[in-house]
């Protein structure tokens, strides 16, 4: 295993996170994953064993089970805390009441707490805002996460699914302030979902922030399941039933049939090599892996060891393109004249 330094904090974690989106199994949830206690274990210590010390979870996940098996694990398994980066989010709504949601300073402590009650940690190493809240103003949610910070009860502050423009004006009040800024960003990013390198990921880059990758199989489409001739997994994959996160399925067909020559040249997995792309991209720092049993922690994990050729990222850059969007085009056309002077 390989280790990166998150953005400029000086942090450094392991270039796989291990997410436990599917510990537990309640409601919406329940399409994703099903793991229980002794499972849960069993696949944190396989993680940690493997040299991963970067831990995703959220209170979202499952209502709060996800984080309650992660505590448990960590205390089953007498694990380090002081070797473990665990994160976790803030957001979703965790009851019916209308105040237990959102990013206010009223639901942000409320859910930190709770959330480390249910971890049994005395703090997180990050806490993400998991989306946007179009009620609570930026200023407001940013002076509240500093707060938080400054409570002792949070590390560092970390962003998921905001669009840049948004994560830039909350850096800029924060850095005006004087307040703590996001040092890591978590957004969906796989050969079939490019999005994020129009702004995001430039966006980190020059920032200087840690960038998460979420759902590098697209949501398991690229797991090598699903080609043109079998169009549903059927044997209780989560695309089956949850059909998400959206992609265009007939370029992901064409996606996967290159993966599969690819992959058969490294003895590896289709999903092997989807893994290998994301983590060799410019930018990436820790990809996040899921797993519901041993076998496919296991694939997941060989995947650090599959280094792409350049002609094979290039490859899978070519069949996975999507046309550039306004004014990411614009810029490419208008700036092609401007150059570093030479020194000659």
């Amino acid at each position: 295993m390989k280790y990166n330094v998150l953005g400029n904090t000086g942090l450094v974690v392991s270039e796989l996170c291990f997410g436990t989106m599917t510990f537990g199994g309640e409601g919406m949830w329940e399409a994703i994953g099903q793991q229980k206690q002794e499972q849960a274990d069993e696949l944190i210590k396989k993680a940690v064993d493997s040299g991963i010390n970067f831990i995703d979870t959220a209170n979202v996940y499952s209502f709060g089970q996800s984080e309650a098996i992660l505590g448990n694990s960590i205390k089953n398994l007498e694990l380090n805390r002081d070797e473990l980066v665990i994160a976790s989010k803030v957001r979703g709504a965790m009851g019916d009441d209308p105040n237990n949601q959102g990013l206010s300073r009223f639901h942000i402590f409320n859910s930190v707490n709770k959330s480390l009650e249910r971890l049994q940690l005395d703090h997180l190493d990050i806490l993400y805002v998991h989306g946007v809240d179009s009620v609570t103003p930026i200023r407001e949610i940013m002076r509240s996460l500093n707060d938080i910070v400054e409570s002792g009860k949070v590390r560092y502050i970390g962003v998921c699914n905001w669009p840049a423009w948004m994560v830039m004006k909350a850096q800029g009040i924060a850095r005006q302030e004087g307040w703590h800024e996001f040092k890591a960003m978590q957004y969906f990013y796989s050969l079939s979902g490019r999005d994020a390198e129009d702004a995001l990921i430039p966006l980190s880059q020059s920032e200087e922030l840690g960038f998460m990758p979420w759902s590098p199989l697209a949501g398991g489409f690229l797991s090598g399941k699903y080609t043109r001739d079998k169009q549903e997994a059927g044997d209780g994959s989560r695309r089956d039933e949850f059909d998400f996160p959206p992609i265009d399925k007939e370029q992901a067909y064409d996606i996967v049939e290159v993966m599969e020559g690819i992959a058969e040249d490294h003895d590896a997995s289709v999903a092997e090599v989807a893994l290998a792309w994301v983590r060799l991209k410019e930018g990436v720092t820790s990809t996040i892996i899921g797993a519901k049993n041993m076998k496919q922690l296991t694939s997941n994990i060989n995947s650090a060891d599959v280094d792409l050729t350049a002609e094979e990222m290039e490859q899978l850059d070519e069949v996975s393109a999507t046309l550039d969007r306004y004014p990411f085009w614009m810029v490419d056309f208008q700036d092609t004249d401007r150059t570093e002077p030479s020194e000659e």
